[in-house]
């Protein structure tokens, strides 16, 4: 018996459907969350210039790497005046957790670009959903989604170790946290605009 063509095509369309289907499960492919968080063991910085060990501190134990933050500075070459740039964070974070994953990105005007801003939000996404937290290197003023101010006029490393909103906001581990709780969600715009002049490791 022969079909008619209206049923052929849908026929086909629903072939294609599945085939699609199967091949992107074979992949692994799988529709982004709306958001994630990582798990992670949390310290305060032991003095006034360990930020960036801190930071990378955090995002390493996120992924089952555990050091001090005494060894970690050796391996940045923290000294009393800080951490030099996100390049040393990316470069740590690779050897220190057996990877090549990490790269330095960099946002070098004095606010971020609407690219910019579009490709931290990617980042974010694409880090998280993959267990791997960015250590973002900020300087000056921000303001998070509480409305309380966060300002580290000499410069400052974090952790972002997830995400909401499609990536859109951002939960920051900030082991100098005035506020005391060592952690807040701030729009990705705004940390983009934080993060301007200096870079990060994604």
């Amino acid at each position: 018996m022969r079909l008619p063509t209206g049923r052929i095509t849908r026929v086909i369309a629903i072939a294609l459907i599945a085939l699609t289907a199967s091949t992107a499960s074979a992949l692994g492919a799988a529709t982004p969350a709306s958001a994630g968080e990582l798990g992670y063991e949390f310290q305060w910085q032991q003095n006034g210039y360990y930020c960036g060990p801190a930071a990378t501190r955090i995002a390493l134990t996120a992924r089952g790497y555990y050091y001090t933050q005494d060894y970690i500075a050796s391996q940045l070459g923290t000294t009393t005046n800080g951490t030099n740039s996100a390049a040393d964070t990316t470069r740590v974070l690779n050897s220190l957790g057996g990877t090549g994953f990490y790269e330095t990105k960099w946002i070098p005007g004095n606010s971020a670009t609407q690219a910019e801003i579009n490709r931290l939000q990617w980042d974010v996404v694409y880090d998280i959903d993959r267990n791997y937290p960015l250590v973002v290197n900020v300087v000056g003023s921000a303001m998070d989604t509480d409305g309380d101010w966060h300002t580290y006029s000499g410069g400052h490393y974090l952790a972002v170790t997830g995400y909401s909103n499609d990536g859109w906001t951002v939960k920051i581990a900030d082991s100098a946290d005035a506020n005391g709780y060592g952690w807040y969600w701030m729009s990705t715009d705004r940390l983009a605009h934080w993060i301007a002049l200096r870079g990060y490791s994604a």
